[in-house]
């Protein structure tokens, strides 16, 4: 079994404290690996190296910095195969969504590159005689980012880019259950010229995790998670003084307007629930079918369903993958299992599914459950599994109502062909990012990801205009120099006014 290594000062350092978590192909349930669980000590020495690379980094030239993150975009472009294999074999993912998940952290590393724009402060000139005053933004010192184990590539490329082209250095604690495409990451930064100490992955569970937050060498902690886990690291985070972002849960509604084509509403609920078997903060795992539409949408959903072929990830012919671990197969199958007795009705149970060859593998194909109640629990919670449930309304308005009471706001969608209907519906929905006829609406780079209410503790959204900030502070600069045909003389003990 291999035995993997935190990354440290810019080299592979073994973990020193006897505690290992197993890493396991999701697809066989084999153990393939070992990943060292940090001390709280060891995460220490992590914060300790990124605050020691801090001063010189933070002093460093925006020009060199934007040469080290073009080189570090070419060496991902070069070995997006490599990241997108590590990814599969501890997430289960199928290829083609892991190399969908590594372009999509490129994404963040292009806007990155263009780093000496986005700093560019403000000059006002002659505010007042001889005055002028200028904004600024400078780095925060150590960035914390803790990932989960969906995205093992995307999510920490949503962060330590942007957190570095600002001149911060960074302590990544990336999830235990997925942690060599982050490790590839770090080299792969090195590599590209990253200064020892710039970028720290740190291997661990919650012990590590809760020292970062708690650590006063950090000054502000990014976090993806549960809605429980976001909460709690946003308390402990902002109770110790520290800048904080915590994402959370999600529960993502796609709203299917009587007009709509049916046939492509089927099709983008299906992609976007069972896409990497619905192991994602954007999944669609609600759809509210309005009026008549419920039964013939519930019928186009199972029949597309139904042909979906679960498989190892990477065999070219699969199009779902295994779930993350056995314990979380074992869960998602009990809200299937138990929404009978809630009231709804299984129309494709897809618990108890095997893959021939791989019969010890985290199996679950897709499910689907109609006529769910919205106190159920597979309604109220999140599954982050292949469950998608189905609700019906019939009015836009207790329809409408429905979504806005959910405790989640990450995502929402709508289906229709009305424009006036689609306008009042991207005011009306209280989510962070909203779709029109477009079912997963993670938005591009150069805008900011992140949603409302039980989906997001903290003020600043992800990458984008509000990763900048995140990663930022903002400082204002009044100067005046010695003229004496503008210089005011004497004392005067008045409050300064802009004469």
């Amino acid at each position: 079994m291999k035995t993997l290594h935190h990354w440290i000062g810019g080299t592979a350092v073994p973990g020193a404290s006897g505690a290992f978590g197993p890493v396991t192909d999701p697809a066989t349930g084999e153990r393939t690996a070992r990943v060292p669980l940090a001390s709280a000590a060891e995460a220490g020495e992590a914060v300790a190296a990124a605050r020691a690379a801090y001063p010189a980094w933070s002093a460093t030239s925006l020009a060199t910095r934007t040469a080290v993150l073009f080189r570090y975009r070419e060496l991902l472009d070069a070995h997006r195969e490599e990241l997108a294999r590590a990814i599969t074999a501890e997430h289960g993912k199928v290829h083609a969504d892991a190399l969908g998940e590594v372009a999509r952290g490129l994404e963040i590393v292009e806007l990155a590159c263009g780093i000496p724009a986005l700093l560019r402060g403000e000059l006002s000139t002659q505010v007042s005689a001889g005055v002028d005053v200028a904004s600024i933004r400078q780095p925060l010192g150590v960035v914390a980012g803790i990932t989960p184990f969906n995205f093992p590539a995307m999510v920490p490329l949503w962060m330590f880019p942007l957190a570095v082209a600002c001149g911060n250095t960074v302590v990544l604690k990336p999830s235990e259950k997925a942690p060599s495409a982050p490790l590839l990451l770090a080299e792969l930064a090195a590599r590209a010229g990253f200064p020892p100490g710039v970028l720290n992955v740190l291997g661990g569970d919650r012990t590590a995790a809760e020292r970062l937050v708690e650590h006063p060498g950090v000054a502000a902690v990014s976090f993806v998670g549960s809605t429980p886990a976001a909460r709690a690291v946003y308390g402990a985070a902002t109770a110790h003084g520290k800048r904080a972002q915590a994402l959370g849960g999600a529960k993502n509604h796609l709203l299917v307007l009587p007009d709509a084509d049916l046939d492509a509403a089927a099709d983008a609920a299906v992609s976007a629930a069972y896409g990497s078997a619905g192991e994602r903060c954007m999944a669609i795992s609600a759809v509210v079918a309005v009026g008549g539409t419920g039964d013939p949408l519930v019928a186009r959903i199972r029949d597309r369903a139904a042909r979906i072929r679960l498989g190892p990830g990477d065999h070219p012919e699969s199009a779902m993958g295994p779930l993350i671990t056995r314990e979380h197969r074992d869960r998602v199958a009990a809200y299937v299992t138990g929404a009978p007795a809630q009231g709804a009705e299984v129309v494709l149970d897809g618990t108890g599914r095997t893959v021939t060859g791989y019969e010890d593998g985290h199996w679950l194909g897709p499910t689907l459950l109609d006529h769910v109640r919205p106190g159920s629990d597979a309604y109220r919670d999140e599954i982050f599994g292949p469950v998608l449930c189905v609700l019906r309304a019939e009015t836009y308005e207790e329809a409408m109502a429905l979504i806005n009471a959910s405790p989640y706001g990450n995502g929402a969608a709508v289906f229709t062909r009305d424009g006036g209907a689609a306008r009042r519906f991207q005011l009306e929905v209280e989510a962070g990012m909203v779709g029109v006829n477009v079912p997963i609406p993670v938005p591009v780079g150069h805008h900011s990801f992140g949603g409302w209410k039980d989906s997001l503790f903290g003020d600043h959204h992800v990458y984008g205009p509000d990763g900048v900030r995140f990663h930022t502070r903002g400082k204002v600069v009044t100067t005046r120099w010695p003229d004496p045909a503008t210089a005011p003389s004497g004392v005067d003990l008045g409050f300064p006014r802009h004469d």
